[in-house]
């Protein structure tokens, strides 16, 4: 045993110098060296988490590498340039330039359009201004063009006439036409007794008739109604009055039918059966004819005191008629020539006078 074979008490030995033991040793050490090279958390700094401060870690004011923040993605806006128009197939594209240039042009003749259609505008309202009241085109009676008389009215409901007073307008004109297809009738009637009867009064006094009341009722009693009802006249409803009482009394006077008037009333209705047998169908047209004269003249009495009502409603007066006349009578140009003129002579006489 080698153990034993060496001497105790001789020089002592390096217990290391063994060289199993020096490798065990190295091992060791290297084992040794290999704990205090690792590092717990250097999985987690390779995830870049921050370390965790503390009192054996306190931080430390030196240059350390910043963690990135995580923000938001913002789209920044992109400036493209337009593309540059292209022209349609079988066409050649125009540059920007001569674009710009005709679009200018273009501004200029549009300008210039409006300008001459603002004139025109103007010119337009100068003449409606200096020209005459109510200067507008005539519709009234309704002529054919090609007619060699004109209108001489102009006559428009919806225009002229408030809201309120176009219903009864209107019932009038239909009165007046209504006047006008009895004459007619009048007319019929009087030739029927020419031919059964050999009666020319009441034929020829029925188209005299014919001939003056028609234009003459619509100048004096329906025009003045209307002006009245257009402008609120005061002067023209007094005429109307006047004048529509007069036709409503004419109108009776028709209805009743005395012979040798010239009308086909009662009376010559009732004449009219004592003929022969041919009277008798005679005599119910003249009875026709006089219920309509008859009608007329209620119409005329019903209208009468309707209108009547609404002019004592709109506060109206004979004074306020007696101003309008005055007023427009004044206005004139004739009656403005006429004094004028005789405002001359008796300047001339006077002068005439004091140079004897």
């Amino acid at each position: 045993m080698s153990g034993f074979d060496e001497n105790p008490f001789g020089e002592p030995t390096e217990p290391f110098a063994d060289p199993a033991v020096q490798q065990v040793t190295s091992n060791i050490g290297n084992v040794q060296r290999g704990l205090e090279d690792y590092n717990p958390f250097a999985d987690q700094a390779d995830q870049r988490l921050p370390p965790t401060r503390g009192a054996s870690n306190p931080p430390q004011y030196q240059t350390m590498p910043t963690m990135p923040i995580a923000q938001p993605a913002i789209m920044q806006p992109t400036h493209e340039v337009p593309p540059p128009p292209y022209a349609k197939s079988g066409q050649q594209q125009i540059p920007p330039q001569q674009q710009q240039q005709f679009s200018t042009a273009d501004f200029q003749r549009r300008q210039e359009e409006l300008e001459r259609k603002a004139q025109d505008l103007a010119r337009r309202e100068e003449e409606l201004k200096n020209a005459p009241y109510n200067a507008r085109r005539n519709n009234w009676p309704p002529l054919p063009e090609q007619c060699c008389f004109q209108p001489c009215f102009y006559q428009d409901f919806n225009v002229d006439i408030p809201l309120e007073f176009q219903k009864i307008v209107r019932y009038l004109y239909y009165l007046w036409m209504f006047h006008a297809c009895i004459m007619v009738l009048n007319v019929f009637g009087g030739m029927l007794l020419m031919f059964t009867h050999s009666e020319f009064t009441t034929f020829g006094l029925g188209i005299l008739y014919l001939l003056l009341f028609t234009p003459f009722s619509f100048l004096c009693w329906y025009r003045p109604a209307y002006k009245a009802f257009r402008s609120d006249s005061s002067f023209n409803f007094m005429v109307f009055f006047f004048i529509f009482f007069f036709q409503f009394i004419v109108t009776v006077i028709q209805a009743i039918g005395i012979p040798g008037s010239g009308t086909c009333g009662m009376v010559m209705a009732i004449e009219a059966f004592n003929h022969s047998a041919s009277g008798i169908v005679i005599g119910i047209i003249l009875i026709i004819i006089a219920l309509a004269f008859a009608a007329a003249a209620c119409l005329d009495l019903l209208l009468l005191s309707k209108i009547h009502r609404i002019y004592r409603s709109t506060g109206a007066s004979f004074a306020k008629a007696q101003q309008e006349f005055t007023s427009e009578f004044l206005r004139n140009e004739h009656v403005q020539n006429a004094a004028s003129n005789a405002a001359a002579a008796t300047v001339r006489a006077q002068m005439t006078s004091s140079r004897y």
